[in-house]
């Protein structure tokens, strides 16, 4: 291999050694301690640090211009090089600045993408970790010092363009955020299809008829699963009993009227509109318990949606899990196409997270901890309108009325069924829906543009690290001492420091041979 001008190449271990001081927090109390969760990975930028008088484990000590290398999970890439005295994490090696390598150049070469691989590639496990020795092996270029220098400058400028153009994006990406919450107030206000509303009017059918319309079908829904039941009934009765009893299914409780309080936070929607409880338009069920000691009579084995499979907008359907219950049970559990899906439980701004269940596994139950709505009205759009409400608006209700216990939070299907949702008429949840979609479909690619921009500046990162370590980025200057020099001096002060080693040691062997023989 051809080297630059002035470069040389030696294993990492003859550049440069780890400072080895360690010291107890309580004597440098006001000291920064940082550990390995305050260097961003990949970016050497330092978050924040705490005061050493907080930490009880020994550490080690660093000082200005150090660089700190992070030998956990080296995978990770945090490396760092503080503008500060303090202290560090035993999880960190620390490598001062040598008349060799600079540690402005010594971070950045650190950083690169083909050492994270080496280190990465050292050792295996769940928390692996490097030691020194091993990094020592390294075949790394050195550039003069002095061109060092002007490298680590200009990457550092050229990665303070790049920062600015990722805070930029992701400034982009919060206004993206911004305008899809607003796009759905306006859609849930009823603002999205204000103009529709006048144009449409005569064709519209009342809040009123709707409503009754949903009556009608609820009576109807009511009544096939009575007469399912007593079907039900009849074939346990004949086979004596055996396993669990049909439950006879619950007539249709009126909800209490909403209190203002209640709709304070809600939006406020437009007088065609109004607000019912998720009960008066849809059938509420629950799911099954997993339970590999459940003693069954006639089990069949059933796929399952679990809290995991059941995201917000989406369902990840990629792992689907089986359970056994009894066969008898199956028409009550099994999901129904356009079923409304809501999580139970978890963190409290994931409840009552989900989406449309479309059929896509027959038969599929849920776990215990996802409940289901069945809409009286059958229509892909209605069941997304329920959805679509529930993932945002919904949202707050559903952290409000949670409860909390020490691990996770939880809703009840009490607190589903009051659950209220705006009621427009169908035709005009239908126009919503196609305007909501129209705009998330935009944001959404603006959305993945930005990512794609992201990755390929961070590609752009490691492009420009790359020729900073092959002597593409800067020019070379022939005045500079060059490395291959310094170099050859570090080794003969290494030979020389050993020579005087031996040399004493030999000395202090002969004077004892010279005592004894006296």
């Amino acid at each position: 291999m051809k080297l630059p001008s002035g470069w040389a190449i030696a294993r990492l271990g003859e550049v440069i050694s780890p400072r080895t001081e360690r010291v107890h927090p309580s004597d440098h109390p006001d000291a920064r301690f940082l550990r390995m969760d305050h260097i961003e990975g990949d970016s050497t930028r330092i978050l924040g640090w705490l005061p050493a008088s907080s930490m009880k484990s020994a550490a080690f000590r660093f000082y200005r211009g150090d660089v700190l290398y992070g030998r956990l999970r080296p995978y990770l890439n945090k490396v760092a090089r503080p503008h500060f005295d303090g202290l560090a994490s035993a999880e960190f090696i620390v490598f001062p600045d040598t008349d060799v390598i600079h540690s402005s150049f010594l971070k950045h070469r650190l950083n690169a993408a083909d050492f994270v691989r080496y280190a990465s590639n050292l050792n295996e496990g769940d928390r692996p970790r490097v030691k020194f020795g091993q990094l020592a092996e390294f075949r790394v270029l050195i550039p003069p010092r002095a061109e060092q220098v002007r490298i680590a400058a200009k990457i550092e400028a050229l990665f303070s363009e790049l920062d600015k153009g990722i805070e930029l994006l992701k400034n982009a990406n919060a206004q993206l955020y911004d305008f899809r919450q607003t796009l759905l107030r306006y859609a849930f206000e009823g603002k999205l299809t204000k103009q529709w509303r006048k144009e449409n009017k005569d064709s519209l059918e009342t809040s009123e008829q709707l409503v009754a319309r949903i009556k009608q079908e609820r009576d109807a829904t009511y009544e096939q699963q009575l007469r399912d039941w007593k079907s039900a009934f009849v074939a346990w009765e004949k086979g004596g009993g055996a396993g669990r009893r049909p439950p006879k299914p619950s007539e249709f409780e009126v909800p209490a009227p909403f209190g203002e309080d209640e709709l304070t936070d809600l939006p406020t929607v437009p007088q065609s509109w109004q607000y019912v409880r998720l009960s008066e338009i849809a059938d509420i069920g629950s799911g099954m318990s997993v339970s590999r000691t459940r003693e069954l009579s006639d089990p069949i084995t059933i796929p399952y949606l679990s809290v995991a499979n059941v995201q917000r907008g989406e369902l990840d359907l990629s792992r689907i899990k089986t359970m056994r219950i009894e066969r008898t049970q199956l028409p009550a559990l099994k999901l129904k196409g356009l079923d409304v899906l809501f999580n139970e439980g978890g963190d409290r701004d994931k409840l009552g997270r989900g989406w449309i269940w479309e059929s896509q596994i027959e038969p599929c139950i849920t776990q215990n901890h996802v409940f289901r709505a069945s809409p009286f009205l059958v229509s892909r759009k209605h069941s997304k309108w329920i959805s679509q409400w529930g993932n945002s608006f919904g949202q707050r209700y559903f952290e409000l009325q949670g409860k909390q216990t020490t691990n996770l939070a939880s809703i009840n299907k009490t607190v589903l069924r009051k659950f209220p949702i705006p009621l427009p008429p169908i035709k005009e949840q239908e126009e919503i829906l196609h305007k909501i979609d129209i705009g998330t479909t935009t944001l959404d690619q603006i959305a993945k543009g930005i990512t794609v921009t992201l990755r390929n500046i961070d590609a752009l990162r490691q492009s420009i690290l790359s020729k900073s370590f092959s002597g593409q980025l800067v020019t070379q200057d022939c005045s500079d001492e060059p490395a291959s020099v310094l170099l050859e001096r570090i080794r003969a002060e290494r030979e020389q420091t050993v020579t005087r080693s031996v040399s004493g040691k030999t000395r202090r062997r002969q004077a004892a041979r010279s005592r004894d023989g006296r």
